[in-house]
């Protein structure tokens, strides 16, 4: 039997194929959602908090794409508070803030979608590795 991180691993990697695959099917978008949410249970398993983060991150990244606003904010903001309770800053915090910005955006909340944009984009400065402040500079301008 393959050890629980590495089903986390695989889990999250099969999100990234769901979310990166053009014209979805409503059947992929289910399994897309539920790769995220076995990544995370997995990783609440045998992970640190870090992944705790990533995980949340993921499933509301997924939830944006799948238009459901309330949940993609409900894992913003988990995504969030794990990265403040345990001082987790550089592309992680600024994942936490895109995701915010896109879970405001699909809730037609432009006020707080405009504040954790700039938030994010104040953060990539804080960005160690230019491909991670990249990434995250080209997602901000999809918002």
């Amino acid at each position: 039997m393959q050890s629980y991180e590495k089903l986390a691993r695989m889990c999250f990697n099969k999100t990234w194929e769901y979310i990166e695959k053009q014209d979805r099917t409503p059947e992929e978008d289910l399994n897309m959602i539920h790769c995220a949410h076995t990544s995370r249970y997995l990783w609440d398993l045998v992970g640190e908090p870090f992944h705790f983060q990533r995980g949340e991150w993921l499933i509301s990244k997924v939830y944006y794409q799948v238009g459901s606003g309330e949940r993609a904010l409900v894992h913003a903001k988990a995504c969030y508070d794990i990265c403040v309770q345990n001082k987790i800053g550089d592309f992680n915090i600024t994942l936490a803030y895109e995701s915010l910005a896109n879970a405001y955006k699909l809730l037609g909340d432009q006020a707080n979608c405009d504040h954790y944009r700039k938030a994010a984009t104040d953060s990539l400065d804080g960005i160690s590795e230019k491909e991670d402040r990249d990434y995250v500079a080209s997602e901000l301008e999809k918002i």
